[in-house]
């Protein structure tokens, strides 16, 4: 299955994630950057849009932190046929904000950081004990 077809299938399990009625996937950070070369896919907003293999390289460093227990990707859209958009990480840690903060490289600093989900709804997901979701965001 090509890669395109398989965050298709995948993304759009509960159903299309531009309808709000549809729970919003949260995908690891191999489902979501494996075959993923469409530039603007995530970090649209900064100054010299990165590749997202810059963004992959970063999560998966930081998913091998002692204090990092799983990575999550939200899917904010997929309004580009070529690969869904996030402007939203959620990482579960027990690391403080900051910590989090100071785990990117300048030209990847997220423009918000805040403890926990937003208030939407998303599909089912287990937050590992001892942690809790820290969101990174993108404007």
């Amino acid at each position: 299955m090509e890669a395109l077809e398989r965050i298709t299938e995948r993304v759009c399990r509960n159903g299309h994630p531009d309808d709000p009625e549809t729970p919003r996937p949260l995908l690891s950070i191999d489902e979501f950057f494996e075959g993923n070369d469409v530039v603007g896919s995530i970090g649209c907003n900064l100054i010299d849009i990165p590749h997202p293999n810059e963004f992959f390289k970063v999560f998966k460093a930081i998913s091998h932190r002692p204090d990092v227990k799983d990575i999550r990707i939200q899917v904010s859209a997929f309004d580009d046929p070529d690969w869904p958009f996030s402007d939203t990480v959620y990482i579960m840690t027990s690391a403080s904000e900051s910590e989090v903060g100071s785990w990117f490289p300048e030209h990847l600093k997220p423009d918000e950081i805040w403890e926990g989900f937003v208030n939407q709804d998303y599909e089912a997901y287990e937050i590992p004990t001892e942690t809790r979701p820290v969101a990174v965001w993108w404007d």
